[in-house]
């Protein structure tokens, strides 16, 4: 089991590096260095942060009750670094990506995703230019904190409805990430009002222009994710809570 978890890792980690040594313009949908006003930066930081704690408590509990699970935490945190790196233009100039988060947020709970998301977003800024230091906190709150618990809640209803495990899978993934859009244009429009409607005109205006491309973007991501957990479980690599 651990060996092919390694393996596994491995191959994400080796697709990270593939991202960061390929040419590709700085666009993304991470809110990026410098572009939310600082009152705004520091209040999405105040917000993260105490998230942030609760899951590094999370993560060490879960790796003092066993240990074998740092490799397929770090199997979660791979998977959300090379999704949420995989930058897509849109037609309006901006970028969508997926975020990878759902794998992570059914075998460990929201919690974690909050390091790990912190992690990745920490990385991304620094190497990739896609996103920023400023910013990771409204970043954090959005792809780490929010998604990931709205993910969760999907899951466990679909859960108790008694829907077919795959459809669970698929509902937790894309409506995590698609939350993660819908938040990330709010915090925009709240920091940037239109002249005319306010915050909430503004809001509607940047969901309207990552829709286009995350829409389907969720999808796929929500299709990819079942594939993965599949795989997963016909090969008994996952918890017991988590099948």
């Amino acid at each position: 089991m651990e060996s092919l978890l390694k393996k596994l890792s491995l191959s994400g980690l080796g697709m990270g590096i593939l991202l960061l040594i390929v040419p590709q313009e700085a666009f993304a949908m991470h809110i990026m260095e410098g572009f939310l006003p600082p009152v705004w930066a520091l209040a999405w930081w105040v917000l993260f942060l105490p998230c942030l704690y609760v899951g590094l408590v999370r993560l060490r509990q879960i790796v003092a009750d066993d240990s074998n699970q740092k490799v397929l935490l770090a199997l979660c945190g791979a998977f959300i670094f090379v999704l949420s790196a995989l930058k897509i233009p849109s037609v309006t100039g901006s970028c969508s990506h997926p975020t990878g988060v759902g794998l992570a947020v059914i075998l460990f709970g929201p919690g974690v995703v909050a390091v790990l998301g912190a992690i990745v977003l920490l990385f991304q800024a620094l190497l990739l230019a896609h996103g920023g230091l400023t910013t990771l906190g409204a970043n954090g709150m959005s792809m780490a904190v929010i998604g990931p618990i709205v993910g969760y809640l999907v899951w466990k209803l679909a859960c108790k409805a008694g829907f077919r495990r795959d459809v669970g899978v698929f509902l937790c993934a894309m409506l995590a990430d698609l939350t993660t859009y819908f938040v990330t244009s709010i915090q925009l429009g709240v920091a940037f009002p239109d002249p005319h409607f306010g915050i909430t005109g503004s809001s509607m205006k940047f969901m309207g222009i990552f829709c286009l491309t995350q829409i389907p973007i969720a999808i796929a991501e929500g299709l990819l994710t079942v594939m993965i957990y599949d795989q997963l479980t016909k090969r008994h690599l996952l918890p017991a809570r988590s099948q």
